[in-house]
């Protein structure tokens, strides 16, 4: 959660933004944002989607910073994510399961786990939704990316916009322009599924 905090805050501050700037354009209140900022309260699935459209981040983005991986400083939500010298000049790295950051969302269980780093040029997660769960994302969360998500277990009801999609084991949708999304799982057992996405240049 301190992590979280500490990306939350890096990134209000270098975009020279108030508290109360950020709670307008995140619709998060203000009070919130402090709590959240101040370690006191753990954002869930929806209040990240809608700080990181705010920001014009991704939420995988925003939690990949979070980690404090180097090479993540000053990376903007207009920029694309061709990577320096540096980063193509890295060697290959294993990184054990133990090793990936996961995030639970403390309002639904839901769990994200980051398979990339933040120096790879697209960013993957592995997403546990569970049963009864129901997660919305603003529109403003997808500007900026492509995105493909892909069901590896159970079943995935996406609403995309107006229209709603019943995902099996294998399927995968790849995603638009941006949308309100929700993700929902309306089983009895667990839904994992992966992300995959890119920046791109524009929403």
């Amino acid at each position: 959660m301190g992590r979280i905090a500490a990306r939350v805050r890096t990134e209000r501050e270098r975009r020279r933004w108030t508290l109360a700037q950020l709670a307008d354009a995140s619709g998060v209140s203000q009070a919130m944002i402090s709590r959240i900022e101040r370690g006191e309260s753990s954002p869930t699935a929806v209040v990240l989607g809608k700080l990181s459209a705010a920001f014009q981040l991704s939420v995988a983005s925003l939690l990949a910073l979070a980690e404090g991986a180097e090479g993540t400083e000053g990376t903007e939500g207009t920029e694309g994510t061709e990577g320096s010298d540096d980063d193509t000049d890295r060697g290959a790295g294993v990184r054990r399961r133990a090793e990936a950051a996961e995030w639970r969302d403390p309002g639904t269980g839901y769990r994200r786990r980051q398979i990339t780093g933040p120096a790879f040029p697209a960013e993957i997660a592995e997403i546990v939704l569970p049963a009864g769960a129901r997660v919305p994302y603003p529109a403003a969360a997808f500007a900026f990316v492509r995105q493909v998500v892909w069901v590896l277990d159970g079943r995935l009801t996406f609403h995309d916009g107006d229209t709603v999609h019943d995902l099996e084991p294998g399927d995968t949708i790849e995603l638009g322009a941006p949308a309100d999304r929700v993700f929902t799982n309306t089983t009895e057992a667990d839904c994992r599924y992966a992300v995959v996405l890119t920046r791109d240049t524009r929403p």
